[in-house]
């Protein structure tokens, strides 16, 4: 038997695989994914583990070699929406992504920003990113379209002298500084290993 439910949670990334973590232990395996829905079907309870990845900085070429690679470590993917536009033959602009990765279109990785990776339950926490070098080149990654963001905010609230673009600054600015404290707190943990 399967179930549907509809969610979105944008950029919400520990949000979202808190959720697809809670289904597994109730017992549901993602089956399917949609713009706003999941599909599940019965399994054991705890039989699976989740971890949802931001891929939207890569060409398509960089994420679909990044998806093969975890498929061949045996781990199931599904590609998932970080937006709701639904538009079709659009393109959207990304200045802080890789070469490759700047002009996001349906055919490259529109709407298939995030990555959603199961494994089968082993009672080891799930992380896709285990050194410390890797999660800070992950990190600094997400970092990267929030300071776009505040950055463009920012000069177009001081050009236009307007409160909305002050607004936008502040917000992503918020979004910036939860990655910079993630970024010094694994600093910290680093050097406190190399004692």
């Amino acid at each position: 038997m399967s179930k549907k439910y509809y969610r979105y949670y944008g950029g919400l990334l520990g949000t979202h695989a808190n959720w697809l973590n809670k289904m597994a232990k109730k017992g549901y395996r993602l089956a399917r994914t949609g713009k706003l829905f999941y599909e599940f079907e019965e399994c054991r309870p705890k039989q699976y583990q989740y971890c949802v990845e931001f891929i939207g900085q890569k060409s398509k070429e960089s994420a679909e070699d990044y998806a093969g690679f975890l498929t061949d470590c045996g781990y199931r993917i599904f590609f998932k929406n970080i937006n709701l536009n639904s538009n079709i033959g659009k393109v959207v602009f990304r200045p802080w992504a890789e070469q490759g990765g700047r002009l996001a279109m349906n055919s490259t990785t529109l709407n298939r920003e995030l990555l959603i990776v199961e494994k089968a339950n082993d009672g080891k926490p799930f992380d896709l990113h285990t050194t410390y070098e890797d999660k800070a080149r992950y990190y600094r990654q997400m970092r990267r379209p929030w300071l776009y963001l505040f950055l463009v905010s920012a000069v177009l609230g001081i050009l236009m002298r307007t409160w909305v673009w002050g607004i936008f600054g502040i917000l992503s600015a918020v979004g910036l500084f939860v990655y910079q404290i993630e970024l010094f707190r694994l600093n910290k943990q680093a050097k406190v290993k190399e004692w």
